[in-house]
């Protein structure tokens, strides 16, 4: 007796439904074929097909006819208000090289094996260029490096994990086989900051060099501007320069321990000079690598704050360097530079019909995202132009309407709040043909506003911390409170972000002090640093920012 399993039945069944198909399909195509040989059918098929291609055309012209009329008068308004969405407006302007510190042999080793120096793409294989920036801080045999202190949660720099890494030997394994001496180390453990400054002395001469092209007037990448498709623009050097900081930040904080106190105060100011160096960029991802940097290099300086080591002609001149930071104005034109940025993405994207895998920061193993993003890019070859245009307009609005609101430059305030419901009202948007692209192009920037909030209450934080100190300085405490500090120490005392009400600020015990925002919660929670689960890292949605000495 035969007997059938479950997959035995599927299949039977697949194959009599795929024959069925193909029955019923020829039966219709011969009825077709049949009912077209009469002459009179014929023409009613020619005619009913000349009416569907005639209701398609119309269907089109009037498409793009309004989505052109729609995009050209959103735009018009604007322009008259002086906004430009002109891709070639945004790039920065070219500088002579004998001026600029991004066209030095030095500073162009991070870049000439993507582009050229007048941002041409070339092929890796064309040039022989060393990348004399790339200064690693970890070995290369995969042993974990130690984990990264951060000022933010009051912790001092532990040079001694840093010295044991760096003295670890060299162990073989499956994937590396090295037996290297890496980083130099003395036959005898020396000091913590000894070693540490040793081991890093393998990029000396590399860091007496760009401390020297540092001083040209000028910085200016050249980037690939030139691209058609803006998201293939190649920004090599920003890894390059983050990691230099990362450097620098180490060596500063050893010199500080080895009472090299002016050396760590060049090393701060390079890298201040460095972060400077891509301010003109006009990418959202400069931006934020910029924020990243200088978390990184207010180590050193709130190190050398805690232990009263900067002098007052250096403390001054930190002061200067972080009051022209202004990552409030950065954010309004990373939205600038967005919203060209989406225009000439989408009028690439209408102009190839090509699909655009870069775009929207797609992850390429997110197979929903993936799945969908595929459907609607196939949609794309076939769409009216007018929507294209619509879709421009609607990136632009969504920008004016939600994102531009957030950071108020006149008040100088971020708003949480405002943010929040940008964000919801993102999420919330109906899809329609008129604004598929944004979901796309747009959700992430509400984050980049959340990001610039937080820079800005660095380089307030630390500017004040500095003129704190200047006081103490002069007086041999702190003030009860900030306004003693101006005109002499500062200025001006910044106030909060988040708020716009003053910092909070309060004395502590042994001769210590806190400063903090209210933070992302705008409820002043009394100066708690809330921790993420992992204990690892800062939550900064919740509890406030805090500047804060640690404990003598």
């Amino acid at each position: 007796m035969l007997r059938w399993d479950v997959s035995s039945g599927v299949l039977l069944s697949v194959a009599l439904g795929s024959a069925l198909a193909i029955v019923i399909t020829a039966l219709l195509v011969l009825v077709l074929f049949r009912w077209l040989r009469h002459g009179r059918n014929f023409r009613r098929f020619l005619f009913g097909v000349a009416c569907l291609i005639t209701l398609i055309a119309l269907f089109y012209a009037e498409e793009n006819a309004r989505g052109k009329w729609a995009w050209n008068k959103f735009k018009r308004e604007w322009e008259a208000k002086g906004e430009t969405f002109d891709f070639a407006s945004i790039v920065p302007p070219r500088v002579l090289d004998e001026q600029n510190f991004a066209a030095t042999p030095i500073v162009a080793s991070t870049y000439l094996t993507y582009f050229d120096r007048n941002g041409h793409r070339i092929q890796p294989s064309d040039t022989n260029i060393v990348n004399r920036l790339q200064m690693r801080l970890e070995r290369q045999d995969w042993s974990d490096s130690p984990a990264s202190d951060d000022w933010t949660k009051g912790v001092m720099t532990d040079l001694k994990s840093w010295q044991n890494y760096y003295r670890l030997p060299v162990t073989n394994n499956s994937r590396w086989q090295f037996a290297t001496n890496e980083f130099p180390i003395a036959p005898q453990p020396q000091s913590p900051a000894a070693d540490i400054l040793l081991a890093l002395s393998k990029y000396d001469s590399a860091i007496e060099e760009l401390r020297e092209v540092s001083r040209l007037p000028y910085s200016r990448f050249p980037l690939t501007y030139d691209e058609a498709d803006p998201a293939g623009i190649l920004l090599p050097h920003l890894a390059i320069l983050k990691s230099l900081s990362r450097t620098l930040q180490l060596r500063a904080i050893a010199e500080l321990q080895a009472s090299q106190t002016e050396k760590a105060f060049d090393d701060i100011k390079l890298t201040l000079r460095v972060i400077e160096s891509i301010h003109t960029e006009p990418t959202v991802i400069s931006q934020l690598v910029r924020m990243m940097m200088l978390q990184i290099i207010l180590q050193p300086i709130w190190e050398g704050l805690a232990n009263h080591q900067w002098t007052d002609v250096q403390l001054t001149s930190f002061g200067a360097e972080l009051g022209k930071l202004d990552f409030l104005a950065d954010h309004q034109s990373g939205l600038h530079w967005e919203r060209t940025f989406d225009v000439k993405i989408i009028d690439n994207l209408r102009n190839s019909r090509r699909q655009i895998n870069t775009l929207g920061n797609l992850e390429e193993n997110d197979t929903a995202y993936s799945s969908s993003y595929q459907f609607q890019m196939g949609i794309a070859r076939f769409a009216p132009g007018g929507w294209f245009e619509q879709n421009k307009l609607a990136c632009c609005r969504m920008s004016f309407d939600l994102l531009v609101p957030i950071v108020n430059l006149k008040t100088r305030v971020v708003s949480p709040t405002v943010m929040m419901q940008a964000t919801n009202t993102c999420n919330g948007i109906r899809l329609t043909p008129y604004n598929w692209l944004t979901r796309l192009l747009v959700p992430e920037l509400a984050n980049f506003s959340a990001r610039s909030a937080r820079a800005q209450s660095f380089a307030d934080m630390a500017h004040i911390a500095i003129a704190l100190e200047r006081y103490h300085l002069a007086h041999g405490n702190f003030p009860d409170t900030l306004d003693p500090l101006t005109p002499q120490f500062i200025e001006k005392v910044p106030h909060d972000v988040i708020g716009g009400q003053p910092l909070k600020y309060h004395r502590t015990e042994n001769d210590r002090f806190v400063l903090y925002s209210v933070g992302w919660n705008e409820r002043d929670d009394g100066g708690p640093v809330v921790l993420s689960k992992d204990g690892k890292t800062v939550n900064w949605k919740e509890g406030d920012w805090v500047w804060q000495l640690p404990p003598k």
